[in-house]
């Protein structure tokens, strides 16, 4: 029976050598040797073209692929769309597949922990954003009980099987190949290849860190993911981590129309010429119940702290409140009885006739009232400051 870790074995844990050279050969050369060629010779356009699409494909192999796809199983997606972002996603240097999802799914079993959690946000921005990789402590230990789905996909273990020749071709043979192309070797090894490198793996680290030390908590603070706009925009929307923590499942991170979310849209895009299929979203209804749980909280939790419990305002906003809790328990109770009809109706196979019937005009009647409660809420909220 495995021990639980103890403080101790963190602090004596070996140093996971691989990691720590491959760290110090990319980024000694991207703060040393990198500077001085962009001064002294610079980069073409060609070269720039390039860094920028190789960017671009192994951000999106690791968030739409690694992360959404094998991860998650938020969707499921063709060969021809699998095999990309299988062999950039091995570009992005970050172990393969079956590895990353494993331990990604132990991160959001066991988030916070700070014994179980590889890379939990509880032990420091550092240990989160790259320090639980230099090391082999205990948290990190594979074991691939929750990867059955992955050892069965055959693009999965052929990346698994033969990780490394194709993690050097890509990083080193693609970069080569086109500054062989170009006409310059190096300049495409340093930016194509060890630029890109180094960018596209700390924006995945901004993600186990800084994502959740900054940034909003508008579903649940039940851990410390964190909604932050600013880092969606250099982690192709992986930046609204709140809710991916509370809906994993979600194809989507962003979920509203203006969200910067490339990830979700290139998923969406992808299903419209059969790449990708049953793309899973979370129901809008359950992500407003969300919403306005957690606003509940926010304003107990303001009312409570603003004044003694003697004062006139705030018992008339705590009986405010508490009128809104019991709409918020009748909206769920009709809610839950139109779930239970519209269950019955699939069983009868009159699911067609359930998604146009007036059952179908009352869910979106109860969406609208959790919006407007939302508001309501909220203001209560603002009034007890």
């Amino acid at each position: 029976m495995p021990q639980t870790p103890t403080p101790l074995s963190f602090e004596r844990a070996p140093l996971n050598w691989p990691a720590v050279i491959m760290f110090v050969l990319t980024t000694v050369p991207a703060v040393t040797i990198f500077p001085w060629y962009l001064i002294t010779v610079g980069f073409d356009t060609f070269e720039i073209i390039s860094f920028v699409l190789l960017l671009g494909a192994t951000g999106l192999s690791i968030t739409a692929g690694y992360h959404r796809l094998w991860a998650h199983r938020a969707y499921e997606a063709h060969p021809l769309m699998k095999i990309p972002l299988m062999l950039f996603g091995a570009m992005a240097l970050q172990n393969s597949i079956l590895i990353w999802a494993s331990m990604h799914r132990v991160h959001h079993k066991h988030v916070d922990d700070e014994d179980q959690d590889p890379y939990s946000a509880k032990r420091g921005l550092w240990f989160s954003h790259m320090g639980w990789m230099l090391r082999d402590y205990p948290s990190s230990a594979l074991d691939f009980k929750n990867a059955r789905d992955l050892k069965e996909d055959p693009i999965v273990m052929f990346q698994h099987r033969h990780y490394l020749a194709l993690a050097l071709g890509m990083n080193f043979g693609l970069p080569a190949l086109l500054g062989w192309i170009n006409g310059d070797l190096w300049g495409s090894l340093l930016l194509a290849g060890v630029m890109r490198l180094v960018i596209s793996q700390h924006v995945t680290f901004f993600i186990n860190s800084l994502a959740h030390y900054w940034g909003r908590q508008p579903y649940t603070d039940a851990n410390t993911a964190r909604d932050n706009g600013l880092l969606a925009l250099v982690t192709y929307g992986e930046g609204y981590h709140n809710y991916h923590h509370l809906f994993q499942w979600d194809y989507r991170n962003g979920i509203r129309w203006w969200h910067f979310d490339p990830t979700k849209w290139l998923i969406a895009a992808s299903s419209w010429v059969g790449l990708t299929r049953n793309l899973k979203r979370v129901p809008n209804f359950v992500v407003q119940r969300a919403l306005l749980q957690r606003q509940f909280e926010v304003a107990r939790e303001r009312i409570s702290h603003s004044a003694g419990e003697t004062d006139p305002r705030l018992a008339r906003l705590h009986g405010l409140l508490e009128q809104e809790w019991q709409h918020f328990s009748h909206t769920l109770a009709e809610w839950t009885q139109l779930q239970t009809e519209r269950f019955d109706a699939a069983k009868q196979q009159l699911a067609d006739q359930w998604e146009h019937s007036d059952m179908r005009k009352r869910l979106r009647a109860l969406e609208v009232n959790l919006r407007q409660q939302n508001a309501r809420v909220r203001l209560l909220h603002l009034q007890a400051a």
